[in-house]
């Protein structure tokens, strides 16, 4: 008996041979144009059976592009070498393997399993704090590795018998972790958003800083989405009972603590209390207890000095070549004097020298007092200016710190010696990877650095934090290896089949053909943007999200100037809407790899289930991102305008 996926499948595959069939036989005259979109359809049937996709890119991208050559082979094998050169000297690609690497190691690392356990302490109090703690160890950890396989795998080894031992909904469990392990295609570093600019053309600098908030404002509405489950149907997500929120303290904090609720700053600083316990020890706690205020000060003051600060402008005495020095205060064309220069010589005594020293200064002279006004004015002008070395801070500098200031102070009030040890285990698990993520992305949007260069000091940062974490051996350095090499020869094996594909339908007038069909639809841009976005939501249940962008997005990309549509923009919608390849039936690969480490009793159904909702709010996002196009744009605008 046939399952449904294979049901489902073969019915998608019959369609596209029945379209395709269809297109070929109403057509008048078969044209080089049909043969491209005959190819097309070719290469998506045989990726649904399991063809290799690079392969096939090249197999069926070399064959038609002999037809296209009139069967000339030696043009054929040209094109061919020349494709494969071009992803060679594609300098972009290089941060795939680094960005990869770092993923790998910093999954070696194993911080996943502390990061969950202090999250879920920490955010006990909210309504669905398992599933929650899911959702952004998930953002976090996929974010750091962009491996959605592994995140979903881990998380479904460690969150999902944590949520059904806690009576979670399996569908609301699955969910969750299904969802939560896809972000890091999206939010920067991203692969997905390296492979889209080496295809459109765009800058992955760009790419980066406009798909940092439309990430972040997906992974919020996630977590939205729970707490108001949650809320509404507390059966589905039952909070932690009291015993699940303990948090044990070391000996040495037990002799300091009345209780755990006690609070941690007074019980430290309460000298008759601290007598058993060693002034190193109390020091330590009382170091790590600053260290958020420490933090908050010395970025609030750097900051302020970089936003108030105003740069000098050099000025350099430089004048342009033909410029004729002038007086000051003189500028343009004037006339000339009335006196001195030529004159009619005089009458009497005959000829005579030209008038010299005594007439050459009376200009010189009525002039002087209309210079020194002007010279006065400019001399001002400069004072001003080099006096004006600072300005009032922005408003949403005082906006953001005072947000700051307000975290610290509530983080001060409310510190008891549990919450101080979650503290520390964030310190261990948390910031570490967060502080990965920032100095690699900042260091890229601040245009400090290369994404080549800002993923090679991502590997050095992944590998250092392995060894600090004492999971660096010459196992682990060779597995993490091994794997960056297979991950980035097929996305370059991809980008050689995806330029032999494009240059074979481009020949065979199938892209002109497109280009017409679409054109001759009279669409706006309005229109557009929903057709193209449908298709490619569509075309996320068959096919992988590198598939997409290798074949479709080629086609894509010259219709935008048609419409008006800017690359940048249509990228982020397309890595929005990319988010669906994993979670949609039947090729839906986040639900095969959760499957594999379920209970016997979590069925694909009830993970499909799960996976829907989240489906939905990722269109959610789509529209919200197309209503406000600053979400994705205002950072990219901002700082490389």
């Amino acid at each position: 008996m046939i399952r449904r996926e294979l049901w489902f499948g073969l019915s998608f595959m019959a369609l596209i041979v029945i379209g395709a069939g269809t297109v070929l036989a109403n057509a008048p005259t078969i044209t080089n144009g049909h043969l491209g979109l005959l190819m097309l359809s070719l290469v998506v049937v045989a990726i649904m059976l399991g063809f290799p996709t690079a392969f096939t890119l090249m197999g069926m991208g070399m064959i038609f592009t002999w037809l296209a050559y009139d069967r000339d082979w030696h043009r054929t094998l040209d094109l061919m070498v020349q494709s494969a050169f071009k992803t060679m000297a594609n300098d972009v690609l290089i941060a795939v393997p680094l960005f990869v690497f770092m993923g790998y190691l910093v999954e070696r690392a194993n911080l996943i399993e502390s990061l969950f356990k202090s999250l879920h302490l920490a955010l006990a109090r909210l309504p669905g704090a398992l599933a929650v703690a899911t959702l952004v160890t998930c953002t976090i950890f996929a974010t750091a590795t962009g491996i959605v396989g592994a995140v979903v795998t881990l998380m479904g080894l460690l969150a999902l018998p944590a949520m059904l031992r806690a009576g979670y909904s399996v569908p609301l469990a699955a969910g969750a972790i299904t969802a939560g392990g896809c972000l890091g295609i999206l939010i920067p570093p991203s692969v997905l958003l390296i492979v889209y600019g080496a295809t459109a053309g765009v800058s992955v600098v760009q790419l980066y800083a406009g798909a940092f908030f439309p990430g972040l404002m997906l992974a919020s509405l996630y977590v939205l989405y729970v707490i108001i489950i949650a809320w509404i149907k507390p059966q589905w997500a039952p909070p932690l009972s009291q015993a699940e929120r303990v948090v044990p303290l070391p000996p040495l904090s037990q002799r300091l603590a009345e209780s755990p609720a006690a609070h941690a700053l007074v019980g430290l600083l309460n000298g008759r209390r601290n007598t058993g316990v060693p002034f190193s020890h109390v020091l330590k706690q009382l170091g790590i207890v600053a260290m958020p205020g420490v933090i908050f000060l010395l970025l609030a003051a750097f900051s302020y000095k970089a936003v108030t600060t105003v740069e000098a402008q050099a000025r350099y005495d430089i004048e342009e070549i033909g410029a004729v020095r002038s007086a000051p205060g003189a500028g343009g064309l004037q006339e000339p004097p009335s006196e001195g220069g030529l004159q009619e010589p005089p009458r009497e005594e005959g000829l005579q020298e030209p008038p010299g020293g005594e007439q050459a200064p009376e200009p010189a002279a009525a002039a002087a007092p209309l210079a020194e006004p002007a010279e006065a004015a400019q001399g001002a002008a400069e004072s001003a200016a080099e006096a004006a070395t600072e300005r009032p801070a922005p408003t949403w500098w005082w906006v953001t710190f005072a947000i700051f200031g307000a975290i610290v102070t509530l983080f001060y009030l409310f510190l008891s010696f549990a919450r101080l040890e979650i503290f520390k285990m964030l310190l261990a698990s948390f910031f570490p990877l967060v502080l990965l993520i920032l100095s690699v992305l900042g260091s890229i949007v601040l245009g400090l650095a290369t994404p080549t260069e800002a993923a090679a000091m991502g590997a050095l940062g992944g590998m250092l934090l392995a060894a600090a974490y004492r999971r660096l051996n010459l196992t682990v350095l060779k597995e993490s290896m091994f794997l960056t090499a297979k991950t980035s020869a097929m996305v370059c094996w991809l980008f050689v089949g995806s330029a032999i594909f494009s240059a074979a339908f481009a020949l065979l007038g199938g892209q002109a053909l497109v280009e017409e069909w679409v054109l001759g639809m009279n669409l706006t841009k309005v229109e557009f943007l929903i057709l193209s976005q449908v298709i490619i939501f569509l075309l996320g249940w068959p096919l992988e999200w590198t598939e997409i962008i290798v074949i479709f997005m080629p086609i894509f990309i010259p219709l935008l100037d048609n419409f008006g549509v800017d690359p940048l923009f249509f990228g982020l919608l397309v890595a929005l809407n990319l988010q669906t390849a994993f979670l949609s039936p039947p090729v839906a690969m986040a639900a095969f790899y959760l499957k594999g480490v379920s209970p016997p009793h979590v069925t694909l159904n009830q993970i499909f289930l799960g996976m829907l909702p989240f489906m939905g709010i990722q269109v959610l996002a789509i529209v919200l991102l197309y209503t406000w196009p600053q979400i994705g744009l205002w950072l990219p605008q901002l700082l490389y305008k």
